[in-house]
């Protein structure tokens, strides 16, 4: 005779074996091995409320390894999250469906994060304890633990391979973060067959490297030790802990147990009721789960909301004691704070002298900071570079979790998937940092900010070949490109000190799109005509008198040189409109008649400049225009012997428009 836990964690196995099997897809591997683990941790571990998926003191749960989705929907269905519906389960990676392939967050409640991309997941993580740490020493008073949660994430072999994993961990371990607990599913299997293959080092060394508290347990099916070591875990609040459970995957499905073909792709009609046998599941119905299972899921969730509401309890005794606390929270969580910005017109200042865009950037920022309190974020090794730290504002550390400079280490993809984490955990607004040419490694993390609608700000200095001496390694030129190419992400390079704080602002009133900022190492000139409609992501900055004969579109660094070019041709009566274009994606929101009246369809001749690909530019420029752009990488020289090098100089530009 099953016991109601026994039957409660099958009943997991069941609907993840049978979904998958309707679906004709998916991977029952990791539902069925990790089941137990799951079970054990959200019933008897995890503080969280199915009537209130957004209680900003839940303990948060990550599924890195998002192949495993099932699990998760399962989990969601059993506790009665968001009413997903047996229904919901039966249309797993249909079109519409609050079941897709992978979990989404902003999609399905309960759902923390967008995982999939294995091991970012688990770096993620690293960011929502980093944010319970920093939000906790802000917030919390004697009695009043206001924000007191943990961070658990589960991910499997694939994930610990993943270096973004490693990156993360590494930091996670310097930090102490002690409320952080990985659960590693352990079961020697990947895609290919044996991890044997590819994989054979000491896990639990390496993680005790990092700083980690290791635990063990041998049984995956074993509750009773899974329990005890997320207790253990959740005991040592000096070192984040990793927990290896030796799993079986696919377990109970007798003829895929073990095997690499448990990982990927449905058990089969015969094995599904094979495992069906092999479990003593009552039923071989699709989708069934007694009624005695639902009533123990009820009763759990009845136990959890009870923790809220104590929460909430001692929370409003906190507001009530300490009304400057209130407030302050408030603040934190308000998502439209820096629209203030708006009617400051010291924000908007433009620039007496010519100066980087970097230094400008930093000069906004830290004049953001006071405004907004729960701004933070840092670089990967290179604030003083990219001009990121906020002054007076303290380093966060294990011993100052308060500091709002982080510190990343170069760790330029795990930096990503923290400042990710950060913003997922919300009460927080982020940033992060390296330079452009580097961006390369934030991209799957740029990418995952982009679907999950997370409004990550990334600044990006050293933006072209005005880099110079350290040469074509670190002078971005097809970047600009990738970057514009995700869809739901701004990209914005300014031009000077109005356009930078255009950019800040886009950036920092975001509710759904991250930005990039991309910025000059060298200094530019103050352009008159910049203006808040840099907002717009393209407008007139120079205009001539009549009707246009040629446009010339360009963006940060480059803007200078169209003007310069303009007014040489206008001396030889062509008359020409500058456009600047810091942010493309921006422009391409606005209305068909704003993009006519900057980019009039009767002026053909028009010539893109900039100082990296022009891939992308031919939309703008059309069959009739050029593109003054690279064509190759670039070279190792001061960067006043570069631009001319690659053509960026006044007479080239004029040559061009009369040539058209």
């Amino acid at each position: 005779m099953k016991t109601v836990q026994e039957c409660a964690v099958n009943a997991i196995r069941v609907l993840s074996a049978d979904a998958i099997q309707k679906a004709k897809s998916g991977h029952p591997g990791l539902p069925l091995g990790a089941a137990p683990a799951a079970y054990e941790l959200w019933a008897n571990h995890m503080n969280h409320n199915p009537a209130d998926p957004d209680w900003p003191n839940r303990d948060r749960f990550v599924l890195s390894g998002g192949h495993g989705s099932m699990l998760l929907y399962s989990l969601l269905h059993l506790f009665g999250y968001g009413n997903l519906s047996k229904e919901d389960l039966t249309q797993f990676r249909q079109m519409g469906s609050l079941t897709p392939g992978h979990p989404e967050y902003r999609h399905t409640a309960g759902v923390e994060a967008t995982t999939g991309p294995l091991g970012q997941g688990m770096a993620m993580a690293v960011g929502m304890a980093m944010a319970e740490a920093h939000l906790a020493s802000v917030f919390n008073k004697e009695e009043y633990p206001v924000v007191d949660h943990y961070t658990f994430v589960l991910g499997g072999d694939g994930c610990m391979m993943e270096g973004i994993s490693s990156e993360a961990f590494s930091l996670a371990g310097t930090l102490g973060l002690g409320k952080l607990i990985v659960l590693y599913d352990s079961n020697a299997i990947s895609i290919e067959g044996s991890t044997d293959i590819a994989f054979t080092e000491n896990v639990q060394k390496r993680m005790e490297a990092f700083g980690f508290q290791n635990l063990l347990v041998e049984d995956g099916n074993d509750l009773q030790a899974i329990g005890e070591a997320i207790e253990k875990a959740k005991a040592d609040l000096t070192r984040p802990s990793f927990i290896t459970i030796k799993t079986q995957i696919g377990y109970g499905c007798p003829a895929k147990q073990g095997k690499a073909s448990a990982h990927g792709e449905p058990l089969g009609e015969e094995n599904v009721e094979a495992m069906k046998e092999f479990l003593q599941w009552p039923s071989k119905e699709p989708f069934y789960v007694p009624q005695e299972v639902y009533d123990h899921y009820q009763e759990l969730a009845k136990e959890k909301a009870e923790t809220e509401a104590a929460w909430r309890v001692m929370f409003a005794a906190y507001c009530q004691e300490y009304p400057e606390m209130d407030k302050l929270w408030n603040q934190y969580f308000d998502e439209k704070a820096a629209e203030k910005l708006w009617e400051d017109e010291d924000f908007w200042k433009q620039s007496e002298k010519p100066e980087a865009t970097r230094n400008l950037s930093g000069k906004t920022l830290n004049y953001m900071k006071d405004l907004l309190p729960n701004l933070l974020g840092g670089s990967a090794d290179l604030a003083p570079s990219n001009k990121t730290n906020l002054s007076g504002a303290g380093d966060f550390s294990k011993e100052t979790p308060e500091g709002r400079n982080l510190h990343f280490g170069v760790r330029e993809q795990a930096m990503a998937a923290i400042g990710n984490g950060l913003m997922l955990h919300g009460g927080l607004r982020a940033y992060v940092a390296t330079f452009f040419v580097f961006s390369d490694y934030t991209k799957p993390m740029a990418r995952l900010s982009a679907l999950m609608k997370l409004p990550l700000t990334f600044v990006f200095t050293h933006d072209s070949i005005g880099v110079g001496e350290d040469g074509p390694t670190h002078e971005p030129v097809e970047q600009m490109a990738m970057l514009r190419a995700l869809p739901n992400f701004h990209v914005f390079r300014p031009c000077d000190a109005v356009e930078t704080a255009a950019a800040w602002y886009s950036a920092v009133t975001s509710q759904s799109t991250p930005t990039a900022l991309v910025l000059t190492r060298q200094n530019l000139a103050p352009m008159a005509g910049s203006s808040r409609e840099a907002l717009k992501g393209g407008y007139i900055i120079d205009d001539c008198e009549k009707t246009p004969e040629a446009i010339l579109i360009a963006s940060g660094s480059e803007v200078e040189l169209a003007v310069k070019a303009k007014e040489a041709l206008g001396k030889e009566g062509i008359n020409v409109r500058v456009v600047s274009m810091p942010c493309m994606d921006l422009f391409e929101e606005q209305s068909p008649e704003y993009k006519e009246s900057v980019l009039p369809k009767s002026v053909r001749k028009r010539v893109a400049i900039e100082a990296l690909s022009d891939f992308g530019w031919g939309k703008y420029v059309g069959l009739d225009g050029a593109s003054i752009t690279m064509k190759s990488f670039g070279a190792s020289a001061p960067y006043a012997k570069l631009f001319p090098h690659f053509g960026f100089t006044v007479e080239h530009v004029v040559e061009v428009v009369k040539e058209l």
